[in-house]
């Protein structure tokens, strides 16, 4: 229900979305992951899942891990 809302606000607008689970920022079309305050990967989260050895990809594979 959060997402469909956040969906619907956010369509056709730049916005900033700070999120800690993975399934928030599937709909973005830019992610920027920080570490230490740092951007250590920015790309699609199609790309950024693609990406060998990544820290999205990680996390993204851990949090469908734990979906299982």
């Amino acid at each position: 229900m959060v997402q469909r809302a956040l969906e619907t606000v956010l369509a056709d607008r730049t916005a900033l979305v700070i999120a800690h689970r993975l399934s928030t920022v599937r709909i973005a079309d830019r992610v920027l992951v920080l570490e230490h305050g740092r951007i250590v990967e920015d790309g699609t989260p199609a790309e950024l899942i693609a990406r060998d050895g990544g820290r999205y990809a990680a996390l993204h594979r851990a949090w469908v891990e734990s979906l299982a």
